[in-house]
């Protein structure tokens, strides 16, 4: 399958304005059929769902193709696709109802490698509940996370393994089938954190061995919406607190309030989007999707050499890890500059020929330079080929550590095809 770049860049408006979104961890922007079907939802009128009326079974309607959306994208069941604001919120309060079954003694696992939405939510049910939390270390300089360790941070006292598919900040794809089979031997359950991965490639959760998976829609051109997939028998086994006249179906117990019905229209849209580009125009939708985010993989991994390349031959320019598998994502420091100064540099270069939006400084704790001034963690994702030349800054380097919550002391630069990841310490 190959691209035609310039009908892709076609389809998203806002990319018109001539910028090269290099800043995924901000969002990405939405292609027109995606706006389209946003703004069609709410012209012919939504009701909360449920009710007798015409408005009512629209959203109804659309709520359903949303979920079969999402198990297209990510190999799940629509039975299963809990859906809501986004994937933090989403992980809370799965972390608050499956932490009412632990207690002293209890043991749950999390990654140094995985971002914060990752992290808290499960540190702080454990607290809760008087379980024990047990890290999982990054190996350096690589960046890798390996599996291997899990085999003795596993026992018959774990609970739950939280882990990503794909770090936001490095790109480390860590093999997340060998750690959740590691899990599912002891008894224990695996949620894995897609919002980086997803966009980057095919994605079958249950090749991954993930008990729940989540992903966040605005990362591969939809809108702000996230969702947790997991097996439906699984979720009848849990109870979360809910209203009284909230359904008490599966998925449905889960969701909080009123969906944003008009929203999950153009979350079908985006897959719908995702799956018709390039010539995969045979087959299912997912058939069609896994074609296509196969080939956008390679794509990028040709592009991403590109950058890396470009990244090297800059003296004043330091790259960190090296994981043998990893999502086009860079992480680097700009000697002598602030993550701010690099971006306001490379955002005043917009010409014909290239545009780079700002970059984002990442709310990872940030390491302190010996210096005293604060650097926060850089990452930077290839979609495009770049056109032109990077920041020419020369001076000092950042110290570039990997800390609790990823890397500090880098400039923040990732690109965005059509989805990617967090920006600053929210997460969608």
């Amino acid at each position: 399958m190959t691209f035609d770049v310039s009908k892709v860049r076609a389809a998203y408006p806002a990319l018109a304005d001539g910028y090269a979104y290099l800043d995924g961890a901000a969002g990405t922007q939405l292609p027109e059929a995606v706006i389209d079907a946003i703004g069609g939802a709410y012209r012919a009128g939504l009701g909360n769902g449920g009710g007798a009326f015409p408005a009512s079974g629209r959203s109804d309607q659309i709520t359903a193709e949303c979920r079969a959306a999402v198990a297209d994208m990510t190999g799940g069941e629509p039975a299963g696709v809990i859906l809501g604001p986004n994937m933090t919120t989403l992980t809370f309060r799965l972390a608050a109802a499956l932490a009412a079954g632990w207690g002293p003694g209890d043991e749950v696992i999390v990654t140094r490698l995985d971002h914060d939405a990752n992290v808290r939510p499960w540190v702080s049910a454990a607290a809760r509940a008087g379980a024990t939390v047990r890290w999982a270390e990054v190996e350096l300089p690589a960046g890798e996370l390996p599996a291997g360790q899990f085999r003795e941070l596993v026992s018959d006292r774990t609970r739950l393994v939280a882990v990503t598919a794909a770090s936001n900040v490095l790109g480390t794809r860590p093999d997340v089938a060998s750690i959740t089979a590691i899990a599912r031997a002891a008894g224990a359950l695996s949620y894995v954190d897609g919002v980086h991965a997803t966009p980057h490639g095919p994605t079958d959760m249950r090749a991954l061995g993930a008990d729940f998976y989540a992903t966040s829609a605005y990362k591969w051109s939809g809108p702000h919406v996230g969702a947790v997939v997991a097996d439906p028998g699984l979720l009848e086994s849990i109870r979360p607190d809910k209203l009284a006249p909230a359904p008490d179906t599966v998925p449905e117990r889960f969701e909080q309030g009123t969906l944003p019905y008009a929203d999950l229209a153009g979350v079908t849209a985006a897959v719908e989007h995702l799956a018709g580009l390039g010539d995969a125009a045979a087959g299912t939708r997912r058939e069609r999707l896994l074609a296509a985010m196969t080939a956008a993989q390679e794509h990028e991994a040709q592009l991403f050499a590109v950058l890396l390349g470009g990244l090297a031959a800059m003296p004043h320019v330091t790259t960190y890890g090296r994981a043998r598998s990893r999502t086009a994502t860079a992480f680097f420091t700009v000697a002598g500059r602030t993550p701010r100064q690099v971006a306001a540099y490379l955002a005043a270069r917009r010409n014909q020929r290239m545009g780079w939006r700002q970059l984002r400084v990442g709310a990872h704790r940030r390491a302190r330079h010996p210096g005293g001034r604060q650097r926060g963690p850089g990452r930077a994702r290839a979609l495009q080929r770049p056109r032109g030349r990077g920041p020419a800054a020369r001076g000092r380097r950042g110290p570039g550590r990997l800390g609790r919550h990823g890397p500090g002391g880098g400039a923040q630069h990732r690109g965005v095809r059509r989805g990617d990841r967090r920006h600053d310490q929210r997460r969608g």
